[in-house]
């Protein structure tokens, strides 16, 4: 198990949850009066902004990229239902089940198809280049951001050799192993089995550095080659004619880890695409994408309608749901699988004791007293207990 896993776990399913409340946000029905307009526009941006604020903290990035082994499924859980409600957005236990659910499958997806461990960082670049993007208008945020790029870049992953990451490769895909949620737009383009296991593809570029499989060549003892012999390879494989950038800025030549919510960002089943400008990152169409607006196995109906309750105190919150209509979110929360289910909690964005009480007591539960040593679980709280302080 590699102890460099955790940053690149937290950021990626960081960045799959930002495109899916996005999406969300954008996806609802556009009023025709123009001031609601811009009131809806500037809560979505809000909402971003404290997401995104909370998740590249400084503090709680220095603790999180201290090495140390992946925290419990339940622990990271809880991590991501705190920053999804660090702003003034609420989620059900339902819609948060079907946020998380979409988030890891996603990033299981990329692990998959990464054509070399090493390129889980560019997938990581693909997702940092696209949050960037949505907080470039907020200066303060965006130092934030291009900080946590920085030691990604200097400090943490570009030392590590391919072994190391290949070992981070191994670590995620063990992490994932027994999750087989299926996703209506990996179903559609046949990317997913009906059991929720992923198609990987016998076909398409091969890894950069590497040759077409289908030529044995045979050398002497002194090194000279003798003869060459081809064979079937089975698939139709072409050369990657160029690395992707692991600059700040670069072009990542795959698109696994962009946002695939959008209409010019179609699944893909193995890595291709170029940036017409290598100096800066692709840029994404956020009009949303029509396969991404269902429910459950349909996630066209997953992203369905907004509720947004304004009154007259703007910090009291807006309440965001992931299904079509609250008898599906109920139905959905009653025929949940418990081993699925974990314990969610309304969060309201103000601070107060109340709530804060009660984060305390949920937390209450994940700790093992009954250990002195320190575990993933226990490290896990110690993240949690750090968020509560943002």
């Amino acid at each position: 198990m590699s102890t460099r896993t955790l940053p690149l776990l937290f950021i990626n399913l960081g960045g799959e949850m930002l495109y899916i409340l996005d999406q969300r946000l954008r996806a609802q029905n556009i009023p025709a009066d123009k001031a609601k307009k811009d009131w809806l526009e500037e809560e979505r941006k809000r909402v971003m902004n404290d997401i995104i604020t909370t998740m590249f903290n400084k503090k709680f990035l220095e603790e999180l990229f201290k090495p140390q082994e992946l925290y419990s499924k339940k622990a990271l859980r809880t991590v991501f239902d705190r920053l999804a409600h660090a702003s003034i957005m609420r989620l059900n236990q339902a819609s948060m089940d079907k946020l998380y659910d979409l988030m890891t499958m996603a990033f299981k997806y990329q692990v998959l198809l990464c054509p070399r461990p090493k390129d889980i960082l560019l997938v990581s670049f693909n997702h940092m280049d696209a949050i960037r993007d949505f907080v470039k208008d907020t200066p303060g945020i965006l130092s934030q951001v291009d900080e946590t790029n920085k030691q990604l870049i200097e400090v943490i992953y570009t030392p590590l050799s391919g072994g190391e990451f290949q070992l981070i490769r191994q670590t995620l895909l063990i992490f994932f192993q027994d999750m087989h949620i299926r996703v209506s737009i990996f179903l559609k383009d046949k990317v997913q089995n009906s059991n929720g296991r992923f198609v990987l593809p016998t076909s398409g570029p091969v890894p950069y550095g590497t040759h077409i499989p289908g030529l044995i060549r045979i050398f002497s003892c002194s090194g000279e080659e003798l003869r060459r012999m081809q064979f079937r390879d089975g698939g139709n494989y072409s050369a990657t004619l160029r690395e992707g950038s692991f600059e700040m800025y670069g072009d990542r030549v795959i698109k696994l880890g962009t946002n695939m919510y959008s209409v010019s960002r179609p699944v893909e089943t193995h890595m291709s695409g170029t940036s017409k400008n290598s100096s800066q990152h692709t840029k994404v169409n956020t009009t949303p994408n029509p396969l991404a607006k269902e429910e459950l196995n349909l996630l066209a109906r997953l992203m369905g309608g907004l509720e947004v309750q304004k009154s007259t105190n703007t910090d009291s919150g807006f309440r965001v749901n992931l299904f079509a209509t609250d008898e599906e979110e109920e139905e959905a929360l009653i025929s949940r699988p418990d081993e699925l289910s974990y314990e969610v909690i309304s969060i309201q964005a103000t601070k107060d004791k109340q709530t804060n009480a009660a984060l305390a007591k949920i937390m209450g539960e994940f700790g093992e007293t009954s250990e002195p040593a320190p575990s993933s679980s226990s490290k896990g709280d110690d993240l949690l207990a750090m968020m509560d302080g943002l």
